[in-house]
Formats: structure tokens, C-alpha cells, sequence
């Protein structure tokens, strides 16, 4: 199982380092409503995640992406288009980083969000963990190494155990701010005060550096498996 968990270590990091979610709950968790919003867009977070990376094993299981000596051409092939779709992420996040006299922009629809209630947070969080294109390829790629490595060493609840951990690892930073609000006491909102304009700041240039530097490994995975 650790050769799994080695495999899927990357795009559960790729997942966490997503600013704008980490933006997202910030605001979640200064909005009038905060106690219960912050729990609902956790949770529909970590939801997300499960569906997609259970519905991304089952097909890879059901389409046999793997065989006993190795990872099957499709695979190979899945691999080098994830890997591709990464790169055009990248290279989109490259060009619509702000110039340097310009005030980094975010989404028109963060506008709204301290208006919102638990039902509207779960939606978003589900938005933005399963909707998000990078989000979703990163995470298909782990639900195909977890396939692969069930059909050529894992057994029993070894699957799901990995699954598990790489959706703890992928919610650790959405869940940091969750907790930080909730039992940090009066410095919590200068603590995430200051990663929202962190984030904010250099959210194009952390998404172009993450995305590249995982489209570089998926690819890579996919190039030599063929």
C-alpha cells in the first residue's frame, strides 16, 4: 500500500494548494454565519472529493486500466491527456496573471458570499472541489493510481484506506482555516486575514507553478508506461 500512497501523495497536494477554495472558505468564515457555513463547506468539500474519486475508480476498475505486469495502454494514454490538460491550465493561469501595477482580481462571485447561508456554502464547496477543472483531473489521477495499484498489488479495504488518506491530505488546508476559525479564539481572523491576502496576491502565480509542475509528473507517468 505505500507504493499507492507514494502515488497519489501529489495530486492530494495539488488539491490542498488550491488557492482560490482556500480563499473561498476565508470568506465563508467571515461571513454572518460563519459556525455553521465553515462546517458546510468543509463538508461538502470532503463530499465532493469522495464521489469523485469513488466514481473515477470504479470506471478505471470497470474500464481494467491495469493488468498484472503493468498499466495498460489506456492508462498510458489517459495519463499524457490529464497531463496535457494540465499544461493548458497552466499556461491559461500564466496569462491571466495581473501585471505588476495591477491589483490581483478575484471572481466576481466571492462578491456575495457573506450573505451566505449552510446550503449555498455546501453547494460552492462541492463546486469547487469537484466542478474545478484542475481540481477534477488531479483527482481522477489519484483514483487511477489507486485502480492500478488495486488490480496489481492492493486488496481487501487497501483501496478505499488510500482513497481516505488522499482525501484527508487534499481538505487539510480547507479544514486548517475550518479549525483555525473555529477554535482559534481572537487571533484567528488576523491569521487568516493574512493568508487571504497572501493568496490573493499570488494566487496566478501558485496555480501556473502547481499546475505545471503536475501536468510535468502526470505526463511523464503516461510517456513511459507506453
Amino acid at each position: 500500500m505505500g507504493d499507492a500512497i507514494g502515488e497519489i501523495l501529489s495530486p492530494a497536494i495539488g488539491v490542498a494548494i488550491s488557492p482560490v477554495p482556500i480563499i473561498a472558505v476565508i470568506l465563508i468564515l467571515f461571513s454572518k454565519r460563519a459556525r455553521s457555513n465553515g462546517p458546510a463547506f468543509l463538508a461538502g468539500w470532503v463530499l465532493a472529493l469522495v464521489t469523485v474519486c469513488t466514481v473515477g475508480m470504479l470506471i478505471g476498475s470497470a474500464a481494467n486500466i491495469g493488468t498484472s505486469s503493468g498499466p495498460s495502454k489506456g492508462a498510458a494514454v489517459l495519463r499524457i491527456v490529464l497531463g496535457a490538460l494540465l499544461f493548458f491550465a497552466a499556461f491559461r493561469q500564466w496569462k491571466k496573471r495581473p501585471k505588476e501595477d495591477e491589483e490581483p482580481q478575484m471572481p466576481k462571485w466571492m462578491a456575495g458570499i457573506e450573505e451566505f447561508g449552510a446550503v449555498r456554502s455546501f453547494i460552492m464547496a462541492v463546486s469547487l472541489s469537484a466542478l474545478n477543472p484542475k481540481n477534477l483531473v488531479l483527482t481522477l489521477a489519484a483514483a487511477m493510481s489507486i485502480t492500478q495499484a488495486t488490480q496489481e498489488s492492493l486488496s481487501g479495504a487497501d483501496p478505499w484506506i488510500t482513497m481516505i488518506i488522499f482525501v484527508i491530505i487534499a481538505s487539510s488546508t480547507v479544514a486548517a482555516a475550518v479549525f483555525t476559525y473555529l477554535l482559534g479564539g481572537e487571533r484567528a481572523e488576523k491569521v487568516l486575514t493574512s493568508w487571504k491576502a497572501w493568496l490573493t496576491a499570488n494566487n496566478s502565480t501558485v496555480m501556473c507553478v502547481l499546475l505545471l509542475v503536475f501536468g510535468i509528473v502526470v505526463l511523464g507517468k503516461g510517456i513511459s508506461a507506453l
